[in-house]
C-alpha cells in the first residue's frame, strides 16, 4: 500500500477509534481556555525520529507560546535511556521502540503510552560483515551479537533465534550502545550487530555490511511516543498540541522525503545516501495505541519474561493513560 494509501486508511481507523472509546474525545471549551499545569514541557528523541522533524520545524514551540508554555529538547543515543528518564521525572514525553516501554513498566508505572507510528520491520536487522562466514541465523550459534540492551533490537534478536530454531542462550549478547557496537563490529570484536536505522543503513553504506534478516515476519518494530503519566494525566490540552505537530509533521514528511533525507544527514553527520535509505524505508503517521497494537506488545513483554528478562508479568494495559485527545 503506498503511504497516501495507507495514511488514508489510518485516517478512517482514527476516526472509528475515537467514536468507540470515551477517552478520544477533544479535550473541550473549558478545558482548553484553562491555564496548563506546567510552563515547560521537556521531550525526548533519537536520532531520525519524527521529533527531530518536530523540532526542526518549530511550529511546537509556536503552539505552545500562547499558553505560556516552552519546550525543553534533550537528544538520547537509544530508547533505553529515555525510558529511565521518563520514569525518573526527568522527561514528559518521548520516542522509542517496542521494548523499552516493556522494561520501563516493569521498573515503574510513571509511564503511559500516548502514540505510535506504523510497523517499520525493514528499519531494523541483524548485520553481518559482507565477507563473514555467517549466512543464516542459524549459524549465529555460537558467535557474539551485539546489540543496545532494552532496546527493540533485543526483541528481534530473541524472534530471529526462536524462527531460526535456536535459543537465546545459544549465541554470546554483547550489550552495547550503537557507537560502541559500531566500533566492536568494524574491528570483528563481534561476529554480528543488531540495529535500527539509521545506523543500520550508515553500516549498509560506509561499512558494506550485511543484512542477515530484518524483522519482516519477525516483529512489528513499532514505535512509540510515551510519556510522564503524570504530565500525560493532567495536561491533555498539551498532549493534544504535540499530537497535533506530530500528526502535522508525518503529513508533511510523507510528501517530502527526499528533502527531509537532505536535512537530516548533516545534522546527524549520516552519509546522504544512507540517510536516503532510512527516511524512504522508514513509516509515517502517528496512530492511536488500539487493541492490536496492545496485543502486539503483550506478545513482546510475555516473551521476555519467558526468558527470564522480566521479574514479573506485565498487563499492557496498565500503562494506557486517560487523556483526551482528538485524532
Amino acid at each position: 500500500m503506498s503511504r497516501s494509501g495507507f495514511r488514508a486508511t489510518a485516517i478512517a481507523a482514527l476516526i472509528a477509534l475515537g467514536a468507540c472509546r470515551g477517552s478520544g474525545a477533544s479535550a473541550s471549551g473549558e478545558e482548553r481556555a484553562a491555564p496548563p499545569k506546567v510552563s515547560q514541557v521537556r521531550i525526548g528523541f533519537q536520532k531520525a525520529s519524527v521529533l527531530v522533524l518536530v523540532k526542526w520545524r518549530g511550529r511546537l514551540e509556536q503552539a505552545l507560546a500562547p499558553r505560556g508554555v516552552t519546550v525543553q529538547w534533550a537528544e538520547f543515543p537509544a530508547g533505553p535511556a529515555v525510558i529511565e528518564a521518563i520514569n525518573a521525572g526527568q522527561l514528559d514525553l518521548g520516542f522509542v521502540g517496542e521494548a523499552p516501554p516493556v522494561f520501563g513498566q516493569a521498573a515503574s508505572d510513571a509511564l503511559v503510552y500516548i502514540a505510535t507510528e506504523p510497523p517499520a520491520p525493514r528499519s531494523e536487522a541483524i548485520l553481518v560483515k559482507s565477507d563473514s562466514a555467517i549466512h543464516t541465523v542459524q549459524d549465529l550459534k555460537g558467535r557474539s551479537v551485539a546489540f543496545n540492551k532494552g532496546s527493540n533490537v533485543q526483541y528481534l534478536v530473541v524472534q530471529a533465534l526462536k524462527h531460526a530454531g535456536l535459543r537465546y542462550e545459544d549465541v554470546k549478547t554483547v550489550f552495547l550502545a550503537p557507537a560502541d557496537a559500531r566500533a566492536a563490529f568494524e574491528s570483528g570484536t563481534v561476529d554480528a550487530w543488531a540495529v535500527w536505522d539509521p545506523y543500520l543503513a550508515s553500516a549498509e553504506v560506509a561499512l558494506d555490511a550485511r543484512v542477515l534478516a530484518n524483522a519482516e515476519g519477525l516483529a512489528n518494530n513499532y514505535l512509540f511516543y510515551v510519556g510522564r503519566r503524570e504530565f500525560a494525566e493532567n495536561n491533555s490540552v498539551l498532549a493534544q498540541d504535540i499530537i497535533d505537530q506530530i500528526v502535522a509533521t508525518d503529513a508533511w514528511v510523507s510528501g517530502h522525503l527526499d528533502e527531509t533525507a537532505s536535512y537530516l544527514a548533516p545534522l546527524l553527520g549520516i552519509d546522504a545516501r544512507a540517510m536516503s535509505l532510512s527516511v524512504h524505508r522508514a513509516t509515517w503517521g502517528a496512530l492511536p495505541i488500539d487493541d492490536q497494537i496492545v496485543a502486539s506488545q503483550q506478545r513482546v513483554a510475555d516473551t521476555f519474561l519467558e526468558l527470564g528478562l522480566l521479574s514479573k508479568p506485565l498487563r499492557v494495559t496498565e500503562p494506557l493513560p486517560k487523556i483526551r485527545v482528538q485524532w
